[in-house]
């Protein structure tokens, strides 16, 4: 016999720390353990509530005064490169994508310290050594994939990984790093607009690119992709003019967490067996 039981996760909250998008602010993060047999059920229901997952727990800004970090996503289906983006994209048709499973590599690794040194050397991941990299990449309960992609001049030489999940809806961008010495071929946005490619390609209708922050000069590229969307509000809506969403910047904009936890919509049942 089979009963259902309710799948309801435990939620905690961080302490405030300084945030990395906009001066003088206080982050925290409402999150969640992400393990067991129904995980991927559970990512795939947060990820359509604003959650990102960092190795097996799902989180979401939820600051005291600020409701600035809104989820984004590209609608795959209304996706149209525009002019600068199709530059890009002939720059780097010479690289060939390659899916892997999430098995970390020393070679991944070197490649991740030198966009690390050179891009973020004051963030919060610098100090990450070889083996907080493996675990970024491996402690996964989720379906996930490393995409890399190598010049077809030179196979042996790693431009551009991508840490990737697959969701029911879509393709989550974990986290990407490439050469950062390449600037002129802008290979992060490449990255983001294969994923759209790699997404149409499989029937999925949305690409996730983790957040994006009005004010923020770090997150103002996302901004550029046609048929972006938004998650404000409870909903999604579509990013047709940024400035309309300068306002969850300000303190009266946050709910409280409680109220925020009891408006999640969470999966509505978890088989056992008895």
């Amino acid at each position: 016999m089979r009963h259902s039981l309710p799948l309801a996760p435990q939620f905690y909250v961080t302490a405030p720390q300084s945030c990395p998008y906009l001066d003088g602010r206080r982050e925290r993060k409402l999150f969640t353990a992400l393990q067991g047999d129904h995980a991927k059920t559970l990512n795939d229901t947060l990820s359509k509530q604003g959650f990102r997952r960092s190795q097996n727990v799902l989180y979401r800004p939820s600051c005291a005064d600020c409701a600035a970090c809104l989820s984004a996503r590209i609608r795959v289906a209304d996706f149209e490169p525009s002019k600068g983006q199709r530059r890009t994209l002939r720059r780097n048709r010479s690289l060939i994508r390659e899916a892997r499973s999430p098995w970390a590599t020393e070679e991944q690794y070197a490649l991740f310290r030198d966009y690390l040194d050179s891009r973020h050397a004051d963030g919060g991941m610098a100090d990450m050594d070889v083996f907080e990299f493996a675990a970024m990449i491996e402690e996964t309960p989720v379906r996930t994939r490393v995409i890399e992609y190598r010049d077809e001049a030179d196979p042996s030489d790693l431009t551009a990984v991508c840490l990737t999940d697959v969701l029911d809806d879509g393709l989550s961008m974990v986290y990407s790093f490439f050469r950062p010495e390449q600037r002129n071929r802008s290979l992060g946005r490449y990255v983001i607009l294969d994923h759209v490619e790699i997404a149409r390609e499989a029937g999925l209708p949305y690409v996730y690119l983790g957040y994006w922050v009005p004010g923020s000069d770090k997150m103002n590229y996302k901004a550029d992709y046609a048929a972006l969307e938004v998650y404000a509000g409870g909903q999604w809506q579509s990013l047709d003019d940024p400035k309309a969403f300068e306002a969850e910047a300000h303190p009266l904009s946050v709910d409280p967490i409680a109220e925020q936890v009891a408006r999640l919509s969470l999966p509505d049942t978890l088989p056992t067996k008895s």
